[in-house]
Parts: C-alpha cells; structure tokens; sequence
C-alpha cells in the first residue's frame, strides 16, 4: 500500500476534482484528515502542504502532493516525481509576489534595505532578498498577510494566481519572487521500492493526463467524401485527425482533439465546409 499526502486547504477541492478525472473517486468529511479511496493499493491523508515535505521525509507518508514553493521552504530531501501544473483557480502555476501600498514609495526590492517584510515564506523571501544584497527583517505571518501593511509591514511576499485579492487591498506587485508549480513528490524509500514506484508512475501519468485534457474537447462529425480535403485542412490536432469511412455511403466520420477554447469559431467553419452531425465532448484524460 502506498501512503499519499493529499494538500489540505485551498488546492482541496481542485485535487479531489483532478483525482476524479484521473479515475480516483476521493471522499471525506469536511472536518476529517484521513481520505477514502476506491483503490486498495493507496491510504491517503490530507495534509497542509506547508508539512508535506517533512511527513514525507520522514517516511511518515510514502509519497504527497505539495508546492514547488513549501518544497523549497521547508529544505528538506525528498524526490519530484512529477510536476502538476494546477491550482485552486486556474491551470497555471502560482506567483509569490513581494507587494507594497499602492502609495509606498517602495519601487524595487533594494528600496526595502533596513525595512519589515511579513510573509509564510520566510527562507525563500530571505533568500532572494539576500541574493539581491538587500537587508531587511523578514518576518514569519500567521495568516491574513495583505493586512499587515503598512502598519505593522513595509512589504509583503504573498502568493497569488489573478491578483484580485492584491488589488482588493489596495496592493501593487513590485516584483516576482517566485513561481510555484503543484509537485508530486515521494521519499526514496519509496522510490526504490519496485511496488510502490510503480504505482507513483502510474498516478503521475494518469494525473498528467487529466490536467492535460482540461482545456480540451474531442469533436465527431460525418462529410462526404468530396469535401474531406477541403474539410482536413481546417483542422487542427495533436496528430492527424481519424477518418473512419462509412460503409457504402460515400461518407467518413471524422474524430479530432481540440483546444475547447477554438471550438466557438471552429465549428460554424466546419458546417460551412459541409460537415454534418457535429457532436462536442469532454475528455477526462489526454496521455501522449
């Protein structure tokens, strides 16, 4: 059996749709740390991404679903199985910004020297800081950082994947500290395991390929055959796009993968070309 931290909190919700589309039925109660899966092979528990690391490092969990960024905070060893590039929100990393009052007269990072920095990322924030030749006081927030400025901060580095809630507070982004991707990741133990490698690849791989199916949308549709080549170079695909014909008609059916966002203008382009019964549907998993 293989034991997997899933990320308790703001990527919850996102990870049990994820693990769905993926083929994993995940359920829990709202105030419950250990989760059911209708799969014999794992034992899942969320976990604050922020302790991910550690448990996994300490052979307390197998394997677990973390940030590239509390991977980094945290310092300790563990592997990158694979990256998985979703969010709470969005299918896109997340940024740490350091941000300041819309009227503070900071306006780069050196501008900071000798002056208060709240943020959960303590060691990255001082890392890059130190980088850049700056001192200033890196202070550790127990929450709610967009408040701390400009009374009790000059600054703050905090994560964000729109920038709503930055504007919201009034908040202008100085610079990029970081960007963080969602990481699957596991002990070495594990990983040397034959058993539980295997099933760690098989998870990436079907993980993968539900976030890569997301934006995307497969499309049926029937054209005779005098009108396939005019029809084949509207198309866009991954690969060639499947032409079936059908028996006797003089007819083909043809099937193609699509980014969901092209469907709007790419379809009344292919009822024009003469395609006919033209059917959408989703995709639960693109694996190359």
């Amino acid at each position: 059996m293989l034991k997997l931290g899933l990320p308790k909190g703001s990527l919850e919700e996102a990870t049990v749709s994820l693990f769905a589309r993926a083929g994993w039925a995940v359920t829990s109660s709202s105030r419950s740390y250990t989760a059911t899966v209708d799969d014999p092979d794992l034992h899942c528990r969320w976990v604050r991404p922020q302790e991910m690391a550690r448990y996994v490092e300490a052979g307390v969990l197998d394997a677990g679903l973390t940030g590239e960024d509390w991977l980094l905070e945290s310092g300790c060893r563990t592997r990158v199985v694979a990256p998985l590039v979703y969010s709470k929100q969005l299918a896109a990393p997340v940024r740490w910004v350091l941000a300041v009052p819309e009227d503070s007269p900071v306006r780069k990072p050196a501008d900071l020297e000798g002056k208060r920095v709240s943020t959960e990322l303590v060691r990255v924030a001082s890392d890059w800081l130190a980088r850049l030749g700056v001192r200033a006081k890196v202070e550790f927030s127990w929450g709610a950082t967009e408040a701390k400025v400009p009374d009790l901060a000059d600054a703050i580095v905090e994560v964000t994947e729109t920038g709503s809630s930055l504007r919201a507070n009034r908040l202008r982004v100085v610079e990029t500290v970081m960007t963080s991707r969602t990481v699957l990741i596991c002990n070495e133990a594990a990983w040397a395991d034959p058993s539980r490698r295997q099933k760690l690849d098989t998870i990436a791989l079907l993980l993968q390929g539900a976030i890569a199916a997301r934006e995307k949308v497969g499309l049926k549709m029937n054209i005779h055959e005098s009108r396939l080549q005019a029809l084949l170079a509207l198309l866009p695909s991954m690969r060639s796009p499947t032409v079936s014909p059908l028996s006797g008609t003089g007819w083909h059916a043809v099937e193609i993968m699509v980014d969901e966002k092209t469907v709007r203008d790419l379809i009344p382009r292919l009822k024009a070309a003469g395609a006919e019964g033209i059917v959408e549907y989703p995709l639960n998993k693109v694996v190359p």
